[in-house]
C-alpha cells in the first residue's frame, strides 16, 4: 500500500535531484526518464485498483479520520495515468522548445513541483491537504509563468496569481467553516456526517465558498477571466502543461466534492451547475471565434470545453458522470496536443498570429496531419475520442430531459468547428506570406519536435478505437462517486470492497 504515496514522493525526490544537478543535458534526460517512471507508477496503481478496489494509506502513524489519508479509486487513478502521459510528452517537448535561458534546472524543479501538486490533489483524502496541494500548484505555476521575466509574462503572472489567490482564500474560509460545523476534514468522514445531515442551510455557506473557489480554479463562467489573460504569455511548453492539467484539477475537485459530501439542497446546486456549464460553453466558444492568435483561441476553448465536464456533473446520473470523466480524459490529451502544435507552428513561422502564417500544408504535411487529429477530436468527429465523449454527454442530457443544455452543447461544438477551420484555413491552406522577414524566420523541424504530438495523437486515436473499454472504467469511477459507501468503508474501516 505504500506505493500509493509514489505519485507524490517520486516527484519530490526528483526535485531534490534537480536542485543538485547543474548540467542541462543531464536534467533533460532525468526529466524524460522520471516522467516515464510516473507513467509506470500510474499504470501499476491502476492494476492494483482493479485487483483490490479502492486503495488507502494513512500517513503519520494515525488512523483515519485523524491521519493524513491518501486514497486511490478509479477516478484518481485515471487522472494519474492521463496526467503522467501528458507530462512525459512535455518533458520531451521541453528539450526542443524551451529557449536557451530557460534550459536550467530551476525549470525542472518547478515543473516537477507542479506535477507533485497535481498528483497530490488527485489522491488526497483530506480537504485541508487538498488546499495544501492547490497552493503547491499555485506557487509552482506562478514561477513557471514568469520564467523569462518579460513584461508580458509578469503581467500575465500577476493576473493569474491575483484571482487564484482569491480562490485560495475562499477555499481556506470554506474549509474553516466546514471544520467548525463538522469537526473533521477527512473526506470520507465528511461524507458519513453530511449525508445524514438534513438541515442543508447549515452547510450551504461552505458549499458556496467551495463552489466559487473551485469555479475559479476550473475557469468556469463568470470566473474565467484570468485564464485567457495569462495562458498565452509563458513559453508554449508551459502553456501546454497548464492547458492539460490545471483547470482539470478544479473540475476534479468539483466532481469529488459534489458527489461525495455536498449532497444537501442538491436540486439547487445542480441547477446552478447546469446554468454555469451552459454559459461556460457558449462564452468560451464565442470568444475563441473572435481571435486570430492561436494561443488565445486555444485558451478560450479550454474554457468552453470545461463547460462539457460541468454539464456531466450537473446532470448527475451515472451515465452523465461517466461522460464527464471520459470527456476530461479526452480533453486533457487533445487540448495539450493543440498547444504543442501551436508551438511547432510558431517554431516554423516565428509567430502565433494566423494572419502572418500560411502554406504549412505543403511545407509540413506531417504537422497538418498532427493538427487534424486533436482538432477533429475536440470538435467531436468520429471515430476520435471527442465524438464518444460528447455522444455520452448528449445521450445523458436527452435521457434526463435537459434539452436546453444538450442544444447548447451542440452549438458549442459548431463554434469549436468554426475555430478549428479558421486555424486550418489560415495556417495550412492559404499561401505563405512572401515577405523576406517571414522567409528568414521559417525553420525545419526534426522528428524529435514532432514526437510528443505523435504520442498524444496516438493516444487520442486509441481513446476512440477503444472507447468502450475507456467508458467501462469511467462508468466504474462514476458508480464509485455516486454510491460512495465503498469509498467511506475503505477509508474509515480499511476494508476492501
Amino acid at each position: 500500500m505504500t506505493a500509493i504515496a509514489l505519485p507524490i514522493l517520486f516527484p519530490f525526490l526528483l526535485i531534490l535531484v534537480f536542485i543538485a544537478v547543474k548540467s542541462n543535458r543531464t536534467a533533460q534526460l532525468i526529466a524524460v526518464v522520471g516522467t516515464a517512471v510516473l507513467v509506470v507508477i500510474s499504470i501499476y496503481l491502476f492494476f492494483e485498483v482493479q485487483k483490490y478496489g479502492i486503495l488507502t494509506l494513512d500517513m503519520g502513524g494515525w488512523k483515519s479520520p485523524m491521519a493524513i489519508t491518501l486514497v486511490v479509486d478509479y477516478l484518481s487513478v485515471l487522472m494519474l495515468i492521463v496526467s503522467s502521459l501528458i507530462v512525459f510528452a512535455l518533458s520531451i517537448y521541453a528539450i526542443y522548445f524551451m529557449p536557451g535561458q530557460h534550459k536550467s534546472t530551476r525549470f525542472y524543479v518547478f515543473f516537477f513541483a507542479l506535477i507533485m501538486g497535481v498528483n497530490g490533489a488527485f489522491i488526497t483524502g483530506d480537504v485541508f491537504n487538498l488546499y495544501v496541494w492547490f497552493e503547491v500548484i499555485l506557487i509552482s505555476s506562478f514561477v513557471l509563468i514568469i520564467i523569462g521575466n518579460s513584461k508580458e509574462q509578469l503581467e500575465g503572472g500577476i493576473k493569474y496569481m491575483a484571482l487564484n489567490l482569491i480562490g485560495s482564500l475562499l477555499f481556506l474560509a470554506g474549509l474553516g467553516l466546514l471544520y467548525g460545523k463538522t469537526g473533521t476534514l477527512n473526506m470520507a468522514h465528511l461524507a458519513q456526517i453530511l449525508r445524514a445531515e438534513e438541515q442543508s442551510i447549515l452547510i450551504n455557506s461552505s458549499t458556496a465558498l467551495f463552489f466559487i473557489a473551485f469555479g475559479i480554479k476550473a475557469a468556469v463562467f463568470p470566473l474565467f477571466f484570468w485564464l485567457p489573460a495569462s495562458y498565452h504569455t509563458p513559453n508554449i511548453t508551459i502553456s501546454a502543461l497548464f492547458a492539460g492539467l490545471l483547470t482539470k484539477v478544479g473540475v476534479y475537485a468539483l466532481i469529488r466534492f459534489f458527489t461525495l459530501f455536498f449532497v444537501q439542497d442538491q436540486a439547487f446546486w445542480l441547477n446552478m451547475l447546469l446554468v454555469v456549464a451552459g454559459f461556460t460553453m457558449v462564452v468560451g466558444g464565442m470568444a475563441a471565434s473572435a481571435h486570430y492568435d492561436v494561443r488565445r483561441i486555444l485558451s478560450y476553448h479550454i474554457i468552453s470545453q470545461i463547460g462539457y465536464m460541468i454539464m456531466g456533473l450537473a446532470i448527475f446520473t451515472p451515465l452523465a458522470i461517466a461522460g464527464a470523466i471520459f470527456f476530461m480524459i479526452h480533453n486533457m490529451i487533445a487540448k495539450t496536443n493543440t498547444f504543442l502544435i501551436a508551438g511547432m507552428i510558431n517554431k516554423i513561422k516565428g509567430t502565433f498570429y494566423l494572419k502572418d502564417i500560411g502554406g504549412l500544408l505543403s511545407q509540413s504535411p506531417l504537422l497538418a496531419v498532427l493538427f487534424i487529429i486533436p482538432a477533429f477530436a475536440l470538435v467531436g468527429v468520429p471515430p476520435l475520442s471527442g465524438f464518444f465523449a460528447k455522444f455520452i454527454l448528449v445521450k445523458a442530457g436527452i435521457e434526463s430531459k435537459d434539452y436546453i443544455i444538450v442544444a447548447v452543447a451542440v452549438l458549442t461544438a459548431m463554434l469549436t468547428l468554426y475555430s478549428m477551420i479558421k486555424i486550418w484555413n489560415e495556417a495550412f491552406l492559404k499561401e505563405s506570406p512572401t515577405t523576406e522577414l517571414a522567409k528568414s524566420e521559417e525553420v525545419k523541424l526534426r522528428f524529435g519536435h514532432f514526437l510528443p504530438s505523435i504520442i498524444l495523437g496516438i493516444a487520442s486515436v486509441l481513446l476512440g478505437l477503444f472507447a468502450a473499454t475507456i467508458f467501462e472504467f469511467a462508468t466504474r469511477a462514476a458508480n464509485q462517486l455516486i454510491e460512495p459507501a465503498a469509498y467511506i468503508n475503505s477509508v474509515l474501516n480499511h476494508t476492501m470492497p
